[in-house]
């Protein structure tokens, strides 16, 4: 018997997760996620100017821009789009929240810092897969691979593979477009090795999560978001 896992609470941690699985690997400093790459470089470019400007400002800014690509991609816009933006903020807010808390864990020297590196990767492939299970709006990055996956009618996985790679090459081009051709900022070995396995990390965790729980609604909301994907 499978046991039961509802939607709404795997919203939750799924956004709770990712964002201490970003934050982690944010710790390690051996390169971003290619998914937030793109993002944490703005931020660094941006907050030399206005120390305010956050990582997670940063991110929900960022989902901004890529929700505004994906409606002329699609050609079409749903209201579901502008719950995404929220989930976005909701992600932003945590993540500083998480960044937060990594600054009081040590993580010195080439084997912890790896370690840590690892392990947030793995964490953010959890978040990710819990985000795939729910009927609530996705932050951008997924409802982007999520929308234009299945409008392509790709495998959501091999298309997740695709989309980081191509986030990786856009990070790289940022890197050196705000800092030079002689320093890598955001994007370094970590970043190219998460962007070839991320999508099946991915895949492995949703796996795992099918086999051994029923995702259920906890709440009468999903016709309600139903109903905003298709206006």
């Amino acid at each position: 018997m499978k046991k039961t896992f509802y939607s709404e609470l795997a919203y939750v941690m799924g956004i709770v997760i990712l964002a201490l699985g970003t934050a982690m690997m944010e710790r390690a400093n051996f390169g971003m996620s290619m998914v937030v790459a793109p993002a944490y470089l703005l931020h660094l470019k941006v907050s030399q100017t206005l120390t305010f400007f956050s990582f997670g400002m940063a991110e929900y800014m960022f989902q901004g821009v890529l929700l505004i690509a994906m409606m002329l991609l699609l050609k079409r816009f749903r209201t579901a789009y502008l719950f995404s933006f929220i989930t976005a903020i909701f992600y932003g807010f945590t993540l500083d929240i998480m960044l937060s808390v990594m600054e009081n864990i040590t993580c010195n020297g080439f084997a912890a810092r790896g370690t840590f590196y690892i392990l947030g990767m793995i964490v953010c492939a959890v978040g990710v897969s819990l985000l795939f299970h729910t009927y609530i709006p996705l932050e951008a990055y997924e409802m982007f691979v999520k929308e234009v996956s299945a409008k392509l009618g790709m495998d959501i996985n091999k298309f997740k593979t695709i989309y980081d790679c191509t986030s990786c090459a856009c990070a790289v081009i940022m890197s050196f477009a705000f800092f030079g051709f002689g320093r890598f900022e955001g994007v370094k070995l970590g970043t190219v090795i998460c962007a070839f396995i991320n999508g099946k990390l991915i895949g492995l965790c949703s796996t795992w999560f099918d086999s051994t729980f029923e995702f259920k609604d906890g709440l009468k909301l999903r016709g309600f978001f139903e109903h905003q994907n298709q206006s």
